[in-house]
């Protein structure tokens, strides 16, 4: 079955970096579209960032956009996703999300993890 655990939240300031990972198991990582959600306190589940099964031409929300990054290592069956620039409305559970096929879909549909907390204050 289909397992995603992520790690790497914390507790950081405005304008700080954090790296968060996503390690998966039960399906041939490889072979499909991987993304990021996140749930932030009192809202609902939003798409941050997705990349395909080739790894070419990674997709970002536009809140997000040249402050984060999306990558995996498939030799790892891993998930990363750098956070740079935080801002204070970046806090939020962040799940890695396994997609149907091999491309992105620009949503929060697929296989969600149980996510990672990243807490950014002063």
């Amino acid at each position: 079955q289909v397992q995603l655990v992520e790690s790497g939240g914390g507790l950081v300031q405005p304008g700080g970096s954090l790296r968060l990972s996503c390690v998966a198991s039960g399906f041939r990582f490889g072979n499909y579209a991987m993304k990021w959600v996140r749930m932030a306190p009192g809202k609902g589940l939003e798409w941050v960032a997705c990349i395909s099964a080739s790894g070419g031409t990674p997709a970002y929300s536009d809140a997000v956009k040249g402050r984060f990054t999306i990558s995996r290592d498939i030799a790892k069956n891993t998930l990363y996703l750098q956070l740079d620039s935080l801002k204070t409305e970046d806090t939020a559970t962040y799940s890695c999300v396994k997609e149907y096929v091999d491309f992105c879909h620009l949503n929060t549909e697929g296989a969600r993890g149980r996510g990672t907390q990243v807490t950014v204050s002063s």
